[in-house]
């Protein structure tokens, strides 16, 4: 288990630095940088070049920020004129908040709905939440999100952007949680319907259990392993959804400095953003593996063998 548990955290770092590499390598390749951004006289845009290394081969540039990384200093933004790590800790603290958020509404509406649907495969509720479900998962975040927005403007029930207060989580979150909601329902919904068919279960309900006390008590402990195994991939989505949601709703996370990054070219704050991402993705998909390990013995066995 440690040695699992050593690898998947090597993997981890792996990934970290090949999205970090990335990003700086292809912002800059790509045409156009920071200096020509500003848009003033040809002289200018020459020094300001010269100044922040833009005038060098990508690989310098790269070979240069890799000597700086490695000591955890991660260089200063071309725009800010402020260290990339302190801009990025303070916009990843916004998008985790709400992304923590959409998560706990995602599982307490996901989790419940996708027992009644598998434990309950006739009656108009299931039917219902079974055609909900599929409605939310064919929506894009970014639809979602427009309209959430729509609706909260046209009724003025809940303010439509920024961050001023509770009321103004409403929106975010119920555009992040509602799709990965529907996409819990339909995993815990395949997962309980299996381990009411597994001869454990039937013989507790030949026993007579209650239907309640076999679904949550039995059936519901044996259908968590394929649930937790994949909250490492909806920790992903939490935070590649959030960009578009940030945007339509001016959260200020980290997708929103992730887009203003791009847009002016900031190659070292691009970096910065994507390092955030890939962090929050390695760690939610390791802390999935370690709790899939520790809930399904087979899981466990495996992990120990590999």
């Amino acid at each position: 288990m440690l040695f699992f548990l050593v690898r998947r955290a090597i993997a981890a770092l792996v990934l970290v630095f090949v999205v970090t590499s990335g990003a700086v390598l292809l912002a800059g390749l790509s045409p156009g940088d920071f200096a020509s951004q500003i848009g003033r006289r040809a002289e200018d845009i020459a020094q300001d070049r010269h100044r922040l290394g833009l005038d060098l081969p990508a690989s310098q540039q790269y070979a240069r920020w890799l000597r700086r990384a490695v000591t955890f200093d991660f260089g200063e933004s071309f725009q800010y004129q402020q260290p990339v790590s302190g801009l990025v800790r303070e916009r990843a603290a916004n998008t985790a908040l709400l992304a923590l958020c959409a998560l706990l509404v995602a599982t307490l509406l996901g989790i419940p709905a996708g027992v009644m649907t598998g434990s309950r495969r006739h009656g108009l509720l299931p039917r219902l939440v079974r055609g909900l479900s599929l409605i939310l998962l064919s929506v894009p975040p970014l639809i979602g999100s427009l309209v959430l927005v729509t609706i909260a403007a046209r009724t003025g029930w809940l303010p439509v952007s920024g961050m001023a207060g509770p009321a103004s989580f409403v929106v975010p979150t119920l555009a992040l949680a509602l799709p990965i909601a529907a996409t819990l329902e339909r995993l815990q919904s395949q997962s309980i319907r299996e381990a009411l068919q597994r001869p454990s279960a039937m013989a507790a309900a030949s026993r007579g259990i209650p239907g309640a006390r076999l679904v949550w008590h039995h059936a519901w402990r044996q259908s968590l392993g394929p649930l937790l195994a994949i909250y490492g991939v909806i920790v992903g989505s939490l935070f590649s959804g959030s960009f578009a949601v940030e945007m339509v709703t001016s959260w200020p996370g980290l997708g929103a400095l992730m887009r203003q990054a791009l847009m002016m070219r900031d190659t070292y704050l691009v970096a910065g953003c994507a390092a955030a991402g890939a962090i929050c993705l390695a760690a939610g998909v390791l802390a999935a593996d370690v709790a899939h390990a520790f809930a399904d013995p087979r899981a466990r066995g495996a992990a120990g063998r590999a």
